[in-house]
């Protein structure tokens, strides 16, 4: 088989896209990456005093659910 034949998986020509701009080149986007972590630890420091309330509950469902099964 020669170099200059194609195989069935590799596509004989590029595609061509219609449009009047130019050529979007992805960037790295540090702006909304600080603002994402921002509010990621907003939300922990936030949600952090809540945790023993939460594990509590679902801990006490957990031990109502051994003793008490539900007929399902």
């Amino acid at each position: 088989m020669s170099d200059a034949e194609q195989t069935a998986d590799e596509p004989t020509l590029e595609p061509v896209y219609r449009t009047l701009g130019k050529p979007f080149r992805a960037r790295a986007d540090a702006e909304m990456d600080a603002i994402g972590w921002t509010i990621f630890l907003g939300m922990l420091i936030l949600f952090l005093p809540l945790l023993p309330v939460i594990l509590l509950v679902w801990a006490i469902t957990k031990v109502l659910d051994a003793v008490a099964p539900t007929e399902e």
